[in-house]
């Protein structure tokens, strides 16, 4: 079962959902639009090795925006702290951004209960695509899980920065630190 906008908005009220800060005019139908937050990071590592550390570099993204350019993996954050344990989260792009080549959350779109963060952002561009922070990049909808409950221990679900691949997490290893290295 889907929460509809309306649903959103009581569940909020009454603290069984975490959306911080919270805005109104942000609901949809059946979800919330999210804002990308001011930080991204790039991987530069050539190649990328799951068994290690990905090197990022740090972009700050100034008002008057950046270009995304195609062929590279960016990692931003949701500028919302995001979660709660009564529902689970899944994380989307918005369709008018994904008709201008971007995609969003490639591969991990589904949260997990009694997690509450602002969320790691995977974006790709298949052209140059020029962003800004505070802009609407995405939808979160929340479902109603079925079941007995397994709340969220993992690595990711505590960490409101963009983050790179943590190589134990990669490994099915568990939770570890993860180490972010910025390039100059």
């Amino acid at each position: 079962m889907i929460l509809t906008g309306p649903a959103i908005h009581e569940s909020v009220e009454a603290g069984q959902i975490t959306i911080a800060p919270f805005d109104a005019d942000l609901l949809n139908p059946n979800s919330y639009n999210y804002r990308l937050g001011r930080t991204l990071r790039q991987i530069i590592s050539d190649p990328t090795d799951p068994t290690r550390p990905a090197e990022t570099a740090v972009i700050e993204l100034p008002d008057e925006g950046y270009v995304l350019r195609p062929g590279i993996v960016y990692l931003g954050a949701t500028v919302e702290t995001v979660g709660g344990d009564e529902y689970v989260t899944s994380l989307i792009g918005r369709s008018s951004l994904g008709r201008l080549g971007m995609f969003l959350q490639i591969s991990a779109d589904l949260g997990n209960l009694g997690s509450a963060h602002q969320w790691t952002l995977e974006i790709k561009v298949v052209q140059p695509l020029r962003v800004y922070p505070n802009m609407k990049v995405g939808q979160v909808s929340f479902w109603k899980p079925t079941g007995a409950r397994m709340p969220y221990g993992g690595l990711y679900g505590g960490i409101s920065e963009p983050t790179a691949c943590s190589p134990r997490a990669a490994a099915g290893l568990g939770a570890g630190p993860v180490r972010q290295e910025a390039a100059a």
